[in-house]
């Protein structure tokens, strides 16, 4: 029975981390935090942290860019990075290469507020790196460079366990599922989460590419999909998991007891929600895309900061209406800008969309 421990649920203005990264060779310890200030975080993200390289223009292939413009990402890591924006003091949780890029990417968590102490450096491989491009017909193309990346190391014995106990939310994907150890260690996660009492929610976050197969595809997305009471999920992989293309029912097929939220992203159409007791939809906003990067992380971490500002809204459609608006609002601002998290608009710029 899954049971959410409701806390005080105050969103405080993001603080820059104090400690140092540290780096961890062969065999990894389990990190120790620095500070016990450090262990009071509204929310905890683990996953993918990679550079995403991008076309310096739009509507063209990977073969047809001229040049690519660097960018953060990786999508547990842009939640952490759109929380911390909105003001959300929020942890990262993943791993990283011992390297230029993977100093990078620490640099600018730090810069957005987020809390790094969970962060671990490799000198086994190297920070895992994706070309990704928005083709003129709207379809977005990956190639991934990690064979393997710093991220896929990520060890049981490397999760800040203590930065978990102590939040109120767990968000995570799938990609750290697809092979070992950074499986095992996300379920070291997902375990401490669980017994802690947090709201866990999940993104399966479908890359196709990064899987053997399609087969093995499905099993590892739907293998803790139970174990979640939020989940994230698009019109394409409701599709994927249940060979249904009527979202209403694809979601009927995924719904679990403990579930106490599933939203479908309709792109620029809005979202979808469900819930035990009611479902509806919330329209989107019209908004001049230049990189739909992030875009769904983006409205992950405007959703997740509705729910821990108003736990209510699980309960109360209109709240929640109010969210999945908000949430709709911080999607499509991402999208105006290229690149990930530095297109994650901060609260100032979600009210005054709003507003408009």
């Amino acid at each position: 029975m899954y049971v959410y421990h409701s806390r005080s649920l105050n969103v405080k203005p993001p603080k820059k981390p104090l400690h140092k990264p540290r780096v961890f060779s062969g065999k990894a310890t389990l990190p120790k935090l620095e500070s016990e200030n450090q262990l009071m975080t509204d929310i905890v993200t683990l996953g993918e942290l990679l550079i995403d390289f991008v076309p310096t223009v739009s509507g063209v292939s990977l073969i047809e860019a001229p040049a690519f413009k660097k960018a953060p990402g990786g999508a547990p890591a842009n939640v952490a990075a759109g929380l911390s924006k909105l003001g959300v003091t929020c942890a990262f949780l993943g791993k990283v290469g011992e390297d230029a890029f993977g100093r990078f990417l620490k640099e600018t968590l730090d810069e957005a507020g987020v809390n790094t102490e969970g962060l671990v450096f490799s000198d086994e491989a190297r920070t895992a790196l994706a070309f990704v491009s928005l083709r003129a017909d709207g379809e977005r193309e990956f190639m991934f460079y990690r064979h393997p990346s710093a991220d896929m190391l990520y060890r049981p014995e490397e999760v800040a366990v203590e930065l978990i106990q102590n939040a109120k939310i767990f968000h995570f994907g799938s990609i750290s599922l697809i092979s070992e150890p950074s499986r095992s260690a996300t379920l070291t996660a997902l375990r401490t989460a669980r017994e802690s009492g947090l709201l866990i929610s999940y993104d399966p976050n479908l890359r196709l590419a990064l899987w053997p197969d399609a087969d093995a595809a499905k099993a590892g997305m739907l293998s803790v999909w139970e174990q979640a009471a939020l989940i994230k999920v698009s019109e394409e992989e409701l599709t994927f998991l249940t060979g249904e293309t009527d979202t209403a029912q694809a979601v009927d097929k995924l719904w679990h007891k403990d579930l106490r939220l599933m939203i479908v992203t309709l792109g620029k159409e809005g979202c979808a929600y469900f819930t035990p007791d009611f479902r509806g939809t919330v329209s989107g906003f019209s908004v001049k895309p230049v990189d739909t990067t992030g875009a769904g992380d983006g409205f992950v971490a405007g959703l997740l900061r509705g729910l821990l500002i108003n736990p209510n809204a699980l309960r109360a459609e209109n709240e929640l209406r109010t969210v999945c608006q908000f949430a709709n609002a911080v999607g499509a601002l991402t999208t105006t800008q290229r690149g990930a998290i530095p297109a994650l608009p901060t609260l100032r710029e979600v009210e005054t969309f709003l507003k408009v």
